[in-house]
């Protein structure tokens, strides 16, 4: 009797797992018939291990790439995710309704893994009321010292680079770690209305640059297996409230960057309250942020991500901007000439009177705008996927003439070096750091600018995601490229390995970037 049942039990076990086989079978082959009429590198169609290999080498982008140029401006990546690198196409993915952000990255890339930021809502209506929070403040329309904050972290820079130019042996330091200084400055001053001091001390004693490489490597790991989700188990997961003294690496960023906002809040509050002549109260994001009704935990994951989606890329880009000036000595020294002419005719301050150019002045010169566009376009700042989810109904898009169906629920990822190195609209020196591509005077085709202009601005996002950090970016990178190369001559210590470099979650994290400094005759004389 015994021995029958258990006979019947395995017989039954057996037909179960037969049928969830077939299931499983079944629902993987379904994957794969869906996307079956887009190309792709070998077993992308029915496994996810290629993309996972390419996000753990921590060079997924140049995979990115590399697919973009052997299968075209549309490939399969994954059984459900396909790439592409064609800018009219992702442009509309931004614009379309219906589109949402892809939860399998945005919930991997949450700072803090209780809750969400502007970035990573997926929710459409709760991220166009976070972003309309919180634009007044990155606009500068509520933030009247942007400008001014940018100039003293600047100076300050310039100051630090000259005290190694001046005292210290061959004026060598590793320049991609004062850029990250400089960003993070900026980010302190415009947005806490506080700098973190690192230009001022030359160090990082509250290890923000380390924590912020350490908690994207962990992140970029966890995402890639899709383990993301032990972020949220106890004793796993990041601590939920760590202590500012005793974190370390990431949470050491979390814990301080808190600690710091939940410090002005509660003076915001307390002179909100108060029945005396209220004190005045610092113009900068944070206090734009609570005055349009950004508070408590909310308030501090915003706060988080300024610090490292802000700093992390406009370093990227000065850190790309840079290494290819160095490396293109032509364009270098035409740069130099249009600063030092500049100069000389009055539209920009000279070095001795200590004054940073101002961004409008920046406007004028042509050849710095070039130099700006050219890094963006030649070392994109971001590789992350911000990958969207095709609608309900599916979409039938239009790619190089050829109409291509994607069905409801493929994920739909940009290739951002791909898309920037376009032969067809940049030309076929597209691999190449050439400036004057940029110039109207040496571009006659007005469509083409203005369409590779257009695929520049995409890196700042676009519609409603377009990114709200881009004008102080912006400003950040036009002045610091200028007063470099105004104060300063420039050398690689190490042409063949000019620096380290990894893709976390989309981020660089570039360290090593050892150079020469060696100061400059007043106006170049």
């Amino acid at each position: 009797m015994f021995i029958d049942l258990l006979s019947t039990s395995r017989e039954t076990w057996l037909i179960l797992a037969a049928v969830a086989s077939l299931a499983y079978l079944a629902s993987r082959l379904n994957i794969y018939l869906k996307l079956r009429h887009i190309p792709g590198p070998q077993w992308t169609g029915l496994s996810d291990i290629p993309h996972i290999r390419a996000f753990l080498s921590e060079r997924c982008c140049e995979w990115y790439a590399s697919v973009s140029e052997t299968y075209g401006p549309i490939a399969r990546v994954g059984p459900n995710t396909v790439l592409t690198s064609s800018a009219e196409f992702w442009e509309s993915v931004n614009v379309k309704p219906g589109y949402k952000r892809s939860k399998w990255f945005y919930n991997a890339a949450r700072f803090d893994w209780r809750r969400d930021n502007c970035f990573t809502m997926i929710d459409v209506e709760q991220h166009d009321a976070r972003r309309k929070m919180m634009a007044p403040g990155y606009s500068g329309r509520e933030n009247l010292e942007l400008e001014r904050d940018v100039d003293t972290c600047v100076a300050k820079l310039v100051q630090l680079v000259g005290s190694y130019a001046d005292n210290r042996k061959n004026g060598a330091f590793d320049l991609a770690n004062k850029l990250q200084f400089l960003t993070l400055d900026v980010i302190g001053l415009v947005g806490f209305g506080k700098s973190f001091g690192l230009l001022d001390v030359d160090a990082d004693p509250h290890e923000f640059v380390r924590s912020t490489e350490a908690g994207l490597r962990r992140i970029n790991k966890l995402m890639a297996l899709g383990l993301s989700w032990t972020n949220r188990v106890p004793f796993l997961g990041p601590s939920v409230e760590p202590d500012a003294e005793k974190a370390t690496g990431f949470d050491k960023m979390l814990a301080t960057s808190s600690d710091m906002v939940g410090a002005r809040e509660k003076a915001f509050r307390k002179n909100l309250e108060s029945s005396t002549t209220k004190t005045a109260e610092r113009a900068d994001m944070l206090a734009s942020f609570m005055r349009n009704g950004l508070f408590g935990d909310e308030l501090k994951t915003e706060s988080l991500l300024q610090i490292v989606a802000g700093s992390d890329t406009t370093a990227g880009s000065l850190r790309g901007t840079m290494l290819y000036l160095m490396a293109h000595p032509r364009v270098y020294r035409a740069l130099q000439d249009e600063i030092d002419a500049a100069v000389r005719a009055g539209k920009a301050p000279s070095a001795e009177s200590g004054e940073v150019i101002t961004y409008a002045q920046t406007k004028a010169l042509p050849y710095l705008q070039a130099v700006v566009r050219e890094g963006i376009r030649i070392f994109p700042p971001l590789t992350d996927p911000f990958a969207r989810d095709v609608q309900a109904g599916g979409d039938t898009v239009v790619i190089d003439g050829q109409e291509v169906f994607l069905p409801v629920g493929v994920s739909v990822i940009p290739s951002w070096t791909a898309m920037h190195r376009d032969r067809k609209l940049y030309g076929a020196d597209a691999d190449l750091f050439r400036p004057e591509r940029w110039l109207e005077s040496e571009q006659p085709d007005a469509d083409r600018l203005r369409a590779m202009r257009r695929t520049n601005d995409l890196m700042f996002g676009h519609g409603k995601y377009t990114c709200l950090g881009k004008p102080v970016a912006l400003i950040e990178i036009h002045k610091t490229v200028f007063e470099l190369i105004r104060h300063f001559e420039w050398g690689l210590v190490n042409p063949v390995n000019p620096w380290k470099a990894a893709s976390l979650m989309g981020l660089w994290s570039i360290k090593d970037m050892y150079v020469q400094a060696a100061r400059r005759l007043p106006s170049g004389a």
